[in-house]
């Protein structure tokens, strides 16, 4: 793979924003050039978010050389775009550790850097977040101290946003918020706010004079705390009257600035310092490229939003055969959801900004009136499908499983208590690997079971996906949860008929005498490996059943297995703490069994980040580790 070649005259002169302080406004670009060349040099070879990062770069740098962080805090909306950020606070030097094992994180973290000062793995929460920090330090007394919130027009779109916007407009505070518009999240940003955006523009000169304005009026007396928001009312009703143009920001009594060319530095540094000073919410409105500085990523950011590796001189990104090798199970869905919609006419797909992450665009490229884009709006995803589902439509609604955590009531209030016919298809359910604890989708089962009238299934390979999307599909079957991996299944032919699965039915893969391990979803591959490794080294045999409903359990596979075996392994890609070991203690407890369970899943902490192989080793939950327990249960027999 090659590489762009540079010598990083100023980059490696930077250790800290404190070094960045020192330089010129003129050195400034130079940076930015240097920082973005190493951005792509580095991902080259060590994969990661790729689009975003380039599309911050002067952002980035003029913020730090700008205000004084970390005493000045800076909050970014998504990890996606702070690469540029972590480079410049003193991880350069650990930059090609990034989203590896007991590297530095994939998402800013606090608890990896005292410039990192808020949590970004899931969107729309920057505003609440930083004006929780900026109504602290004036509660504190701390003048002094300015926060900054760094938001994507494509998180714009979350509610979260908006709460924090309403807040910000009645509470006291100088939080200023960063619009970055790029017209992108993953894919192209959707809905009114996009269009609003594309259409907004407001004078700098005119912010300024206003300012200006309204500072000689308080010298004169004329002005007070008191009167401003009147002033500033009355003032935003001139200037929409007079630009035929209302501005959403404004009507709130957040002042606009804005937009300005989010890739010219020095501009940048110049507008920051200033409205440093003003007080009161302010958003300054930023036009930014997705990609910008590569060429194949700005004409393609979808693609290369997370590209895997690439030559860095060319922009030609790896390629594996992928001829022979089962598919994505994204991709099955993708396929088998169009199918469906075929056979169905109620059918419509709907997903929260992921079409192609999640692969029903297949669906919106082929019935685009029948699919939805509803932005990064979780919670209105699955209640739009509600209202669709009460009107006598279908929906399949996906949602990755970390992200479907934001939509929680929505399911219980919206879905799941009126009993409505609703598929909630839930990707990169359990371990996701490189992207760490903020995206693995470790709590799905476990908080979606205690909710009434849920159906809950894993499928085991391809063909059960298809046939489990078939069977929610049919009749009176109310809410079902569809849950499966990131990545490649287990079967190269992965089409089959379309059949019915009977609810709350499981499989015995195995028989056996000596104990019964009981799996879900995909992990029961690797159990079967386990299990023949354990038969082949001593003389036991082992049932296995492939449990594929987590509610309603199995009745007759649980009946079998209480009645036959003292030694049971539970087997699951999610917390342990209320998911499939615990529905099974809770069945032997009701049932006066004796049973010993061992229970194999995610431990009760969060996973760090590394590839999801490292990561099945770190829980215990690979090959190694079923076989682990398979031999101490053996142990104890032999007692």
């Amino acid at each position: 793979m090659g590489q762009l070649k540079t010598d990083f005259k100023i980059l490696t002169r930077i250790d800290s924003p404190e070094d960045l302080r020192k330089l010129s406004a003129d050195d400034l670009p130079a940076l930015c050039q240097e920082l973005r060349t190493y951005i792509i040099n580095e991902l080259s070879v060590n994969p990661g978010h790729f689009a975003a990062s380039l599309g911050t770069v002067e952002l980035t740098v003029a913020l730090h050389y700008v205000y004084n962080t970390p005493y000045d805090r800076l909050v970014w909306d998504v990890g996606h775009q702070a690469y540029g950020h972590k480079i410049l606070t003193g991880r350069r030097e650990l930059f090609h550790t990034n989203r590896r094992l007991h590297g530095i994180k994939p998402f800013p973290s606090p608890a990896e850097s005292e410039y990192d000062t808020f949590a970004c793995g899931h969107a729309s929460n920057s505003i609440s977040a930083a004006l929780g920090m900026a109504v602290a330090a004036m509660s504190k007394g701390e003048t002094d101290r300015h926060v900054v919130t760094v938001i994507g027009d494509g998180s714009m779109s979350g509610g979260l946003a908006f709460e924090g916007l309403n807040n910000a407009s009645s509470t006291p505070n100088n939080l200023l918020i960063i619009l970055n518009d790029n017209d992108m999240a993953i894919d192209h940003s959707v809905g009114g706010m996009k269009q609003y955006l594309f259409n907004l523009t407001t004078s700098n000169s005119y912010n300024q004079f206003r300012f200006k304005l309204s500072q000689f009026l308080f010298k004169l007396g004329i002005l007070n705390e008191e009167r401003r928001k009147t002033w500033i009312r009355f003032a935003n009703s001139v200037k929409s009257m007079v630009a035929m143009q209302q501005n959403i920001f404004e009507g709130m009594n957040i002042r606009y600035f804005g937009p300005i060319d989010g890739h010219d530095v020095k501009k940048l540094a110049k507008v920051l310092r200033d409205i440093k000073e003003l007080e009161g919410p302010k958003l300054l409105h930023l036009h930014t490229v997705k990609g910008k500085g590569y060429e194949p990523a700005e004409k393609n950011p979808e693609v290369w939003h997370a590209p895997g590796l690439f030559d860095a001189e060319t922009g030609e990104i790896a390629k594996c055969d992928e001829e022979n090798l089962p598919p994505k199970f994204q991709d099955v869905f993708g396929e088998t959801l169009l199918e469906l919609a075929r056979m169905n006419p109620r059918i419509v797909g709907v997903t929260p900004a992921m079409p192609s992450g999640c692969s029903m665009n297949i669906l919106m490229e082929a019935m685009p009136e029948r699919a939805f884009d509803v932005g990064i709006a979780e919670g209105h995803a699955v209640t739009f499908s509600g209202g669709m589902a009460k009107e006598g439509m279908l929906p399949f609604c996906n949602i990755y499983s970390t992200f479907m955590q934001r939509a929680y009531d929505n399911v219980i209030h919206d879905i799941a208590l009126l009993n409505l016919p609703v598929v909630l298809c839930l990707d990169r359910a359990g371990l996701v690997g490189e992207d760490g604890p903020t995206h693995h989708g470790a709590f799905d089962l476990a908080y979606f079971r205690p909710i009434p009238n849920l159906t809950i299934a894993a499928p085991r390979n391809e063909h059960e996906l298809r046939k489990l999307m078939y069977t929610a599909q049919l009749p009176d079957k109310g809410p079902f949860v569809i849950r499966y991996p990131r990545g490649r299944g287990s079967l190269v032919e992965w089409r089959c008929p379309l059949e019915e699965i009977t609810v709350g039915q499981g499989q015995k893969l195995k028989d056996g005498k000596d104990m019964a391990v009981l799996s879900l979803g995909p992990l029961g591959y690797v159990a079967q490996k386990a299990i023949e490794r354990a038969e082949q080294k001593y003389n036991v045999t082992i049932a296995h059943y492939d449990m594929r409903f987590l509610k309603p359990l199995d009745q007759d596979i649980m009946n079998e297995v209480a009645d036959r075996y003292r030694h049971i392994i539970t087997l699951e890609d999610g917390v342990i703490e209320g998911g499939l070991g615990s529905a099974v203690l809770e069945f032997l407890s009701d049932h006066n069994c004796e049973s010993c369970v061992k229970r194999l899943g995610l431990p009760d902490k969060f996973i760090e980040h590394g590839k999801p192989q490292e990561l099945y080793h770190l829980c215990g939950i690979d090959e190694d580790g079923i076989l682990g327990t398979i031999e101490e249960i053996i142990k104890e027999m032999e007692v």
